[in-house]
């Protein structure tokens, strides 16, 4: 048995939420020892494995600010990260012998600190996620990209989500060429599939022959406004009569870009004058996600280039056909043609691909078996437990790559000094 503690910034709802509780449920499976510390844990904002107490979590220090006047959110979130690493290591009652970090490599030096091994899941490079549209902005994301850059490289084993992920992670960290990144699919939780419907839930779906179904976080990178104009053409070609857009997925009041984007969103459908055809949901529990992606004629996944992307393998699994944006992470999981449609992400290209299904009386069916049939021999969950079991137990075998104690000293010394620099502000 292997002693395996997991530290995520915020355990809410999103894909890499997903991916890091899966893999804790794998290692479960296998008699492994699991737990989760984390800055952030709102049981009315998580999933279920967090909240009913299947992985016991445990949250510290979210008293830390999540921002500084309006700004620096990723200068907060690494040293909350820092914080909870801290926590990890000078706490006597954790008796742990892996640590799987991910999103945030900052506190990789603090863990290295004690000897357990370290695995960081890399869902892809943050300093890719932000735009750098000033100067000052540019400079503020200096030193904290070169940080990503070191820091990662510190990780005993490094992880990505995909064969894309890979490589934008060799393209991105230029001096980490000796890291070898081994390629882990999340996969779905297949339990939580195999569970019935919310039948309350479905009654109350638009009654519509053809419904088309976006699930994403509220984010503009997510690109749901693609899927509205899609749907605008869709419904030009074919009638309103027949059609129906839900707009779901993963919403934080906290987060001002969910508020943003949602109004957004809601200001396009009603200026296109599509109001009694669009519908928005905000959030939903499993069984409601579940009732969605078994009722829609097909999956609008709009992101470009995305990491890897859990939702089309959802989708697929309960044979609800996709239509992707053909690039990042759905090149690997859908087949085009055979469980979807791999489409330019431009509205009439994707119009296209959505009037498919309404000319095609077998196309629903034969593309969502296909499907089904494609995830179940690809992304199986006994395929993701044995690869993960591998990993951890090679790492444990490996003890090369061990900390120095001059290393150590100055660890301890940047870390004081970090904390009495922002000492002030609080």
């Amino acid at each position: 048995m292997v002693r395996v503690l997991f530290l995520h910034p915020d355990l809410g709802i999103g894909g890499a939420e997903r991916a890091v509780i899966d893999a804790a449920l794998a290692l479960k499976s296998k008699g492994h020892q699991v737990q989760f510390v984390t800055a952030h844990h709102d049981p009315s904002h998580c999933f279920q494995e967090t909240k009913d107490g299947t992985l016991k979590v445990t949250c510290v220090g979210d008293w830390l600010p999540r921002k500084l006047f309006g700004r620096f959110y990723a200068l907060c979130a690494y040293i909350r990260m820092i914080y909870a690493a801290l926590y990890v290591v000078i706490n006597p009652f954790l008796q742990i012998d892996v640590v799987f970090c991910d999103q945030i490599s900052a506190c990789i030096p603090v863990l290295l600190l004690s000897s357990v091994r370290i695995l960081f899941y890399c869902h892809f490079p943050d300093m890719l996620l932000t735009k750098r549209k000033s100067f000052l902005k540019t400079l503020y994301r200096k030193p904290i990209d070169k940080l990503e850059e070191y820091t990662t490289g510190l990780a005993h084993k490094v992880l990505v989500n995909s064969h894309f992920t890979a490589g934008i992670f060799k393209d991105t960290f230029k001096s980490l060429s000796h890291v070898q990144p081994a390629v882990l699919y999340p996969i779905p939780d297949f339990n939580t599939l195999k569970k019935p419907v919310d039948k309350e839930f479905m009654a109350t779906l638009p009654q519509k022959p053809f419904l088309f179904l976006s699930i994403n976080r509220y984010e503009r990178k997510k690109n749901i406004s693609l899927a509205v104009m899609a749907f605008e053409l869709l419904v030009e070609r074919h009638g309103n009569s027949k059609c129906h857009l839900i707009i779901a997925g993963g919403y934080d009041e906290r987060v001002t870009e969910n508020r943003e984007y949602y109004k957004e969103l809601k200001d396009i459908v009603e200026k296109k004058g599509l109001t009694e055809n669009v519908s928005f949901l905000r959030s939903f529990s499993d069984a409601e996600k579940r009732s969605l992606l078994s009722s829609a004629t097909c999956l609008l996944y709009t992101p470009e280039n995305e990491h890897f992307g859990i939702v089309p393998i959802e989708a697929m699994y309960l044979q609800c056909p996709v239509i992707a944006a053909n690039s990042g992470g759905p090149l690997e999981t859908i087949a085009d043609g055979e469980t979807g449609y791999l489409c330019d992400p431009a509205p009439d290209v994707f119009c296209n691909a959505m009037s498919k299904f309404l000319t095609s009386e077998n196309l629903h069916k034969k593309l969502g078996e296909a499907g089904k049939q494609r995830v179940i021999e690809k992304f199986s969950f006994e395929q993701f437990t044995e690869q993960l079991c591998n990993i951890i137990e090679d790492l444990m075998q490996d003890k090369s790559h061990n900390i120095s104690p001059i290393w150590i000293l100055t660890i301890i010394s940047l870390v004081v000094i970090l904390f009495i620099a922002i000492f002030p502000w609080f």
